[in-house]
């Protein structure tokens, strides 16, 4: 943080007897000082608190003491104090190592333990971050570490090396010994040795440095940067030495070492000080003085919109935390930003300056931009990024305006022109972002560097500030540079005799107020006044004024010569450089416009960011609104309308004007509103003067000023409960509204409680309060919103209920289905879209939701085109699952027979090449087959359909022939979709009747599936026709067989060689013998005359009478058909 500190002695504390002070410490919580000194002083002192009172009013802290007790117990120089705060005990030490604790108990303290080695002196104590554990070092080396209840938990003695400072980590895990030669050494927290500790700030000096203190940040209001330094660690060489022997002065740095303020102190020498909790405060032990300064922190906060915008630590997360605080609705929004570097603000809007994010990609990769280290991100006043802007400047000073954003390092600045439209919604400016890229040229970059020979880097920019028109620069040496905007061209140059901290420039850009470092205040005239009075400098000239200590200004927004200023705790408001009285406040300055100031209690909101309160908002009304005010109560309104006429301003106007208003004097009324420029009220006063009754314009101008209740009262009292009910609408307060409704009755009454109703359920609806919302839109018969909030609530039963009791073709059942649709309720969401005549998207919701059925189901039912692709599409998500069997289910069940058989003979295929079960082969072969049957037949009757139609059957049957026979074309298994069970029946067959012993019907069967090589491999068909044959004792068809095999090429030659040998060993025994029989001839006979087999038997059929089977048109011997139930090929019935 950066300070305004300004030396004021709250009151100065002389210690009785002129005792020189030695040591002071601060407890952080409680608030009690502790100091020590020669002779055994010990004291304990608390300053006053301040009240609520006081906090409101921005006052001060007291200036009094509210405890005070001397501690006896110590007889030598007390050299340490140091508080245990979470346990509220005090340790302190003295020149002889007597060490006492001292507790409180009502209200005072006394001794609780006391311990004195009596060997060496101690040098340094230390709680650690908890308060469970004390370190305590002598000068001797001796090193003990006790527990809160006075037991000795670890000593050691540390042999040869003289002690002067301890101080723990925040984990308590690590201890650091300060030695009297300014050495470091890192111990464990069991006193183990672990490391020197390498000090850059004694790297290329030679000596020994005393040490003059060391402090370790426990963390415990968080940290303003991820890794920010929180070890301390100061060197008497370091100390700043003063010509004026009776001078001291106190440094002040950031926690990075760089230098921010100093702080003279008077007295011979500061022998301690201590930060009081806030750090709003610091004691300082001076002689034997206790001096009190105050510190002005210069917080991360700006003012926009009737927003605060505030930055803090919080000890648990490494990040910023920024709050957006709207003051009107007292409603906060919360952003974590990492690496925050400032917060400006100017009207609706605010600029966040921050380190760029290493780990997160940057949006923009222009060439300017890419690699930038810093971000400037445009906010509105709920914290909503409106744009970042990449930069590869330090912005050490930013600055902002209407149009640009300025951001400054010490040798460089950079002007951004930015433009926002005045309002937004999420959505839009998301989309904004999106198109950011497209739209550059709404932005303006202009990055001005200035080389070693100008003055960029021998004299480095101190402070800047702008306006519409103009741009100013301090730079260290105290020259001011004025630039125009937007072409930010140099036009003069101002000399000052000091260093700028601050600038500011008043509205119309004529004057320039300028606090240097030691908060002295000075105005600087900038442009030539028409009215230059004898004592009014020209342009560039310094104005005789020069204010002290002063920490805060701002100027009027509406008034060029009107200023407010914060010297000390008092603000002080100028106009044309002479003062008004003092109001005695601490609170930061947010605005100053229409004669009022609104200062905020940042450090009272800071102690407690997470909830700031509305109170810690103060209004002050400067003298001359004050004053006329005063003159309207007591002289009247004709009298001080002479006053204000002196003294005019257009808020003097406008309380004339509202003064008038309440005695109705409406000529009076209306003329200062004519010269307040207030068209509204001129009108006001214009309608007041149109109504006849006396207590109707009361009414009017209670309702005027805000005094709803008295204006409603009246125009009850009048028996006009119209105008009260319209006042309330107009107010947005539907709850009184449907209050006054439920007083009277009539057929307006009904539409207007309808709408209030409705307006009562937005209002729930809009805090998510959604059942709340639902109980009054079903009152007020809001079906849309009925839906959004059943939908919020998940109560989809209501929503399912309303959408039953919709209409037909209702424009909101479109709405309803698509929210069945986001949450997968998808017979809920096809009833509403079936409802509303949609059957398109009932069938895409199907789709979506894979209720494929559901969508074929529909295609069919309204006779949709597209069900053919909509089929496709289903079969390859099907498919790709490898869910063959449901996509044959699904092409079944949609009559598409024809994609299904393929699918089943795919299948089926497969399965004959996986050698799987013949029986599960042949079963998948007749499903492809029956399958194709029905697709036949679904042809055929489509045919005779048209046939119908066109009175002509010869050509519908040629139509049918036709099509069957590009259908047999475009398939092999079309032609003949029996062929494939066919063969795995007689292959079945021929095992069986083996087995049973009947070697000449089997030998039958097996010479048929000599047809079927390409379904069934050839080596397992002649290896089953050798052992039938074989097994009938007929040689010659086995030795055919083995000379088949024999000569297959997919044999290997190990298999060839079995054959061959198995061959050799049958046939030396055996020899082959060609014996024709009748019945062999027919089976073996080939060509259009070849006689149908018997399905039954493997047999050729040679009667007249046999019975052929309705589904598969195979044939079965009269004689079986009485053995049989079903066909023994495709297991139909037998009729």
């Amino acid at each position: 943080l950066f300070f305004f500190i300004y030396k004021i002695l709250l009151f100065q504390i002389a210690i009785p007897g002129n005792i020189r002070l030695k040591c002071i410490s601060w407890n952080k919580t409680q608030g009690f000082i502790a100091c020590g000194g020669e002779d055994g002083l010990l004291k304990v002192i608390k300053l006053e608190m301040q009240t609520d009172e006081a906090k409101i009013k921005g006052l001060a802290a007291p200036n009094n003491i509210s405890v005070t007790q001397t501690l006896e117990g110590h007889s030598g120089f007390v050299q340490v104090v140091t508080w245990n705060e979470q346990y509220q005990k005090l340790t302190t030490s003295d020149q002889n190592g007597l060490i006492i604790v001292w507790m409180m108990y009502r209200g005072s303290w006394y001794e609780e333990m006391i311990n004195n080695r009596n060997k060496s002196v101690v040098r340094s104590m230390s709680w650690n971050a908890d308060g469970q554990k004390i370190c305590i070092v002598y000068e001797d080396g001796a090193v003990i570490v006790g527990s809160v209840d006075g037991n000795r938990i670890w000593g050691k003695d540390l042999k040869g090396t003289h002690l002067c400072h301890v101080a723990w980590s925040s984990n308590s895990k690590i201890l650091l010994f300060g030695m009297a030669n300014g050495e470091i050494h890192i111990y464990d927290n069991q006193g183990n040795f672990i490391v020197k500790m390498r000090l850059s700030c004694l790297v290329n000096l030679t000596g020994t440095f005393s040490i003059a203190g060391i402090h370790w940040y426990h963390g415990t209001q968080g940290y303003i940067e991820p890794n920010c330094p929180c070890l301390a660690v100061c060197y008497d060489n370091g100390r700043s030495a003063s010509q004026d022997k009776d001078i001291n002065v106190v440094q002040f740095y950031t926690p990075f070492g760089e230098h921010l303020r100093t702080l003279k102190v008077p007295g011979k020498q500061i022998s301690s000080l201590s930060w009081e909790g806030g750090g709003l405060k610091i004691a300082l032990a001076v002689d034997h003085y206790i001096y009190f300064a105050n510190i002005r922190p210069h917080y991360k906060w700006g003012y926009c919109s009737n927003t605060v915008v505030y930055a803090y630590t919080r000890a648990e997360r490494p990040e910023c935390c920024v709050v957006f605080w709207d003051t009107k609705n007292n409603e906060k929004y919360v952003k974590y930003v990492k690496s925050l570097i400032s917060i400006t603000t100017y009207g609706d809007f605010c600029v966040l300056a921050t380190k760029a994010d290493e780990n997160q990609p940057q949006e923009e990769q222009e060439t300017e931009s890419f690699g930038a280290m810093y971000v400037l991100v445009l906010c509105n006043s709920i914290g909503t990024p409106l744009d970042p802007k990449y930069i590869d400047i330090e912005p050490l000073f930013v600055t902002m305006t209407r149009t640009h954003v300025i951001a400054a390092s010490k040798v460089a600045f950079y002007v951004w022109q930015y433009r926002v439209a005045k309002k937004l919604t999420a959505m839009e400016i998301n989309q904004l972002a999106r198109t950011r890229k497209e739209g550059r040229e709404r932005f303006v970059f202009r990055l001005c560097h200035f080389s070693s020979s100008a003055l960029g880097t021998r004299d480095p920019i101190c402070a800047i500030t702008a306006s519409d028109k103009i741009l100013l620069v301090g730079r260290e040496s105290g020259t001011i540079q004025r630039y125009s905007l937007p072409s930010v061209a140099v036009v003069q140059s101002y000399t000052l005799d000091h260093r700028a901290y601050q600038l500011s420039l008043n509205c119309n850009s004529s004057r320039l107020a300028i606090i240097d470092l030691s908060g002295v205040l000075t105005v600087l005239e900038l442009d030539a006044r028409a009215a230059d009075g004898a004592g009014q400098p020209g342009p560039g000239g310094q104005l005789k004024l020069e204010r002290k200590d002063v920490w805060d200004m701002k100027w009027a927004k509406d008034n060029p010569d009107l200023f407010a200023m914060m010297e000390k705790t008092r603000m002080y408001v100028f106009r044309n450089l002479d003062p008004e009285e003092p109001i005695q406040t601490s609170g930061y300055i947010c605005n100053f416009e229409d004669l009022e100031i609104k200062s905020v209690l940042l450090d009272e909101i800071l102690k407690n960011p997470e909830h700031p309160n509305k109170d810690y908002i103060i209004n002050f009304e400067i003298r001359s609104l004050r004053d006329s005010r005063a003159l309207i109560e007591k002289v009247g309104i004709e009298e001080s309308s002479q006053f204000i006429e002196d003294n005019p301003h257009p808020r003097l106007w406008r309380l004339l004007a509202e003064a008038a208003l309440q005695k109705l004097d409406l000529q009076m009324a209306e003329q200062a509103f004519v010269r307040c420029k207030d068209y509204q009220g001129i009108k006001f006063v214009k309608r007041l003067g149109n109504l006849q009754s006396e207590s109707m314009k009361q009414a009017e101008v209670a309702a005027y000023f805000s005094r709803f209740e008295e204006a409603e009262r009246m125009y009850l009292d009048m028996d006009r409960r119209d105008l009260a009910i319209g006042l309330r609408i107009k107010l947005g307060d539907w709850f009184r509204v449907l209050q006054l409704l439920k007083t009277g009755s009539g057929d307006s009454d009904d539409a207007l409680r309808e709408q209030a109703h409705n307006a009562i359920g937005d209002y729930f609806a809009d805090r998510q309060k959604w059942l709340n919302a639902v109980q009054y839109y079903v009152q007020g018969q809001n079906q849309e919103r009925l839906a959004e909030c059943y939908y919020m609530l998940e109560d989809y039963q209501g929503l399912e209920n309303l959408a039953s009791s919709l209409p037909e073709n209702h424009k909101l059942l479109p709405d309803i289905a698509y929210m069945f649709v986001r949450v997968g309720m998808c017979e809920q969401a096809v009833s509403a879209f079936l409802k509303c005549n949609r059957p398109k998207d009932a069938v895409d919701t199907c789709v979506h939701l894979n209720q494929w059925n559901k969508a074929v189901e529909l295609a069919k039912n309204h006779n949709m085109k597209e069900i053919g692709s909509l089929l496709a599409r289903y079969a390859s998500h099907l498919l790709e699952k490898n869910k063959i069997l449901d996509a044959i289910e699904l092409y079944r069940k949609a009559n598409y027979f024809f994609e299904a058989a393929k699918l089943m003979f795919k299948i089926a295929d497969e399965e004959s090449k996986k050698r799987t079960k013949p029986l599960r082969v042949k079963k998948l072969y007749v499903l492809s087959a029956l399958l194709m049957e029905q697709c036949h037949e679904q042809r055929q009757n489509a045919q005779r359909g048209k046939a119908k139609e066109k009175s002509s059957e010869s050509a519908s049957a040629l139509a049918g022939f036709l099509e069957e026979d590009v259908l047999s074309s475009t398939n092999r298994f079309a032609d003949n979709a029996w062929r494939g069970a066919e063969a795995y029946h007689f292959f079945i067959l021929a095992q069986k009747q083996l087995y049973k012993g009947s070697a000449d019907a089997a030998l039958k069967t097996a010479l048929h599936l000599r047809d079927y090589e390409d379904i069934i491999p050839a080596v397992e068909i002649y290896s089953l026709l050798a052992l039938c044959a074989c097994a009938n004792r007929a040689f010659d068809t086995c030795s055919k067989a083995f000379v088949k095999l024999e000569s297959l090429e997919t044999l290997k030659p190990e298999q060839r060689q079995q054959y061959e040998e198995l061959a050799l060993e049958i046939f030396t025994r055996y020899r082959p013998k060609y014996n024709k029989t009748p019945d062999l001839d027919d089976v073996l006979e080939s060509g259009d005359g070849k006689l149908p087999v018997c399905v039954a038997t493997g047999a050729p059929i040679l009667e007249y009478q046999f019975w052929m089977c309705n589904v598969c048109k195979h044939c079965m011997k009269a004689k079986e058909v009485g053995h049989y139930n079903a066909c023994p090929l495709c297991h139909s019935t037998v009729s």
